[in-house]
């Protein structure tokens, strides 16, 4: 074993003497040299102490790391299932691709999933279908009473995914594609950078805590430079964003040496320092104050739909700030539930893993929260978290979302393949990187046009699906349209499987809901905390 083990060291060290009597023939230099980095390399492995494998197999050992760095791509190309989700499967992925680039996707014979098998969900269709309906109907009127600017948003928009965290060409292609087709972009919340603005798509302004495109030289919030980035017409909401589904409750840092002169501009910070994006906001620190923040958003804002983005927590702070809308009469015009299973960016695993509630069961948490207190026809909700196909978007809608937002689904149209290498800044396609040379790979015209095809197919799909349950717009889908396999002899409605709240079943106080009763009477308006 040991002559296994040190063998290449071994012929690489005999390779050097063996040449050096042929020099100086021309065939001998490069085997020299060859021989001899081969040689050192694995002299180094056999002194060095940071790795117990390369000690006791010089050379051999390294190939560890080759065969760890491509094992990904091997197993995404040649032995992933075609359903297996990691995050997205090559199912998933091919699907969008297919849309994106107007191929064909209908499928050969038959089904490829399990149907027998738990977890199976389908939408009972009607005897009685109906001619599909445009997809361009398929809109939502975004904005309350106190707003004076409403929006007709599509059902399907862009997710928050910033400048910085995707490259100047993606976001490029992502806005002139929202031009093309008539849908809304969220800017993530690192501001509206010069790329958002150069195509005129709608955009949904979302402000984190770091309160980038609107902050003071101290990280604070600023109300005139909001109310002039507000003012845009392209701005057409704003968006707080509480937390996200990737790394809820955690902030981040943009490294100095990371901040180029055009995120600085973008972000309202300093060239060369360190940017910090807080935990939580300085600009309120209960739901009342929360409550109206959002108030004075809309205000400075001349009246435009504003909301709030989060993931859910803690189920006590969401009914917290309802029981602040309650008290003050202040309403944002939506919510826009992101599940846990969301993020474009990199997370910690913990929190990628273990944070943070799922899309359903916050969606109809929320939902349910909003009908339980006779708010829910004044306050429209968006859903995100991995939408990339039109069952996907029937499903959220029929457990109570107004519209939904997609991230990862419309990197896929620009070209992400999949690679994990978004926060390396060496992404192979040129979507989530800042290297000039890596982001030409990402020609804008072709890209904007499938981001403009994948959402016009995608609807189209969704409203065939929906003629053939009986239903001419997605807003009248239900529980009751949704079935899942419970047991392999049982299957059941979304409509037995979750609660629904009545309307105003929690303002009374004797809610016989556990959870929702016992959470309700936990909530404060004037703190976060647990009421005692």
């Amino acid at each position: 074993m040991s002559f296994i083990r040190f063998a290449p060291l071994a012929a690489s060290l005999a390779s050097v003497l063996l040449v050096i009597p042929a020099l100086p023939a021309p065939w001998a230099w490069p085997l020299l040299a060859l021989a001899a980095v081969l040689s050192a390399l694995g002299l180094y492995d056999l002194g060095q102490p940071a790795h117990s494998v390369r000690r006791n197999y010089p050379l051999v050992g390294r190939l560890r790391w080759f065969f760890e760095d491509i094992r990904p791509g091997i197993r995404q190309y040649l032995f992933e299932d075609e359903h297996e989700e990691t995050p997205f499967s090559r199912s998933q992925r091919s699907l969008v691709y297919a849309r994106a680039k107007n191929e064909v996707s209908d499928r050969p014979f038959g089904t490829l999933l399990d149907v027998y098998e738990n977890g199976y969900e389908f939408i009972a269709h009607s005897t009685r279908p109906v001619p599909a309906a445009d997809p361009g109907s398929f809109r939502v009127s975004i904005g309350g009473e106190a707003c004076r600017q409403p929006y007709s948003a599509s059902i399907f928009n862009i997710s928050a995914m910033s400048f910085g965290a995707l490259s100047a060409n993606a976001i490029r292609a992502l806005n002139k594609g929202a031009k093309l087709g008539g849908f809304a972009h969220d800017t993530g919340e690192g501001s509206i950078s010069p790329y958002h603005r150069e195509n005129g798509g709608d955009l949904i302004w979302e402000i984190g805590s770091g309160y980038f495109g609107c902050r003071d030289d101290q990280g604070r919030f600023d109300p005139h430079r909001f109310a002039e980035q507000a003012a845009d017409p392209q701005v057409r909401m704003v968006e707080l964003k509480i937390s996200q589904g990737a790394k809820p409750g955690k902030g981040g840092i943009l490294p100095g040496e990371k901040v180029t002169p055009e995120i600085a501009l973008t972000r309202g910070i300093p060239v060369g320092r360190d940017c910090i994006s807080p935990p939580g906001h300085s600009a309120f620190g209960t739901p009342l104050e929360l409550v109206h923040f959002i108030a004075r958003l809309r205000e400075l804002s001349g009246s435009k739909p504003v909301g709030f983005k989060l993931c859910v927590g803690q189920p006590w702070e969401f009914m917290g700030i309802v029981k602040a809308m309650l008290e003050t009469g202040i309403l944002p015009d939506y919510i826009v539930v992101d599940g846990a299973e969301g993020g474009t960016g990199a997370a910690p695993l913990e929190f990628a893993d273990h944070l943070g509630m799922p899309l359903r069961e916050s969606l109809l948490f929320v939902h349910n929260t909003l009908v339980g207190a006779g708010l829910r026809d004044q306050i429209k909700i968006g859903a995100a978290g991995k939408i990339v196909s039109a069952f996907d978007i029937a499903t959220v809608m029929a457990l109570g979302a107004d519209w939904t937002n997609a991230g990862r689904g419309f990197m896929f149209a620009i070209g992400c393949i999949q690679s994990l290498s978004c926060h390396t800044n060496q992404c192979p396609t040129g979507v989530a990187t800042q290297d000039p040379m890596r982001q030409r790979a990402l020609v804008v015209s072709d890209k904007a046009e499938r981001v403009h095809n994948f959402h016009r197919n995608t609807l189209l799909a969704l409203s065939e699906m929906i003629a053939a349950a009986g239903l001419h717009h997605p807003s009248r889908l239900g529980p009751h349209h949704l079935v899942r396999r419970v047991s392999l002899t049982e299957i059941r409605l979304f409509s037995q499987l979750h609660i629904f709240l009545e309307k105003g079943e929690l303002l009374a106080g004797n809610s016989d809901r556990d959870f929702y009763g016992a959470a309700w009477r936990l909530a404060r308006a004037d703190s976060f905390d647990i009421a005692t």
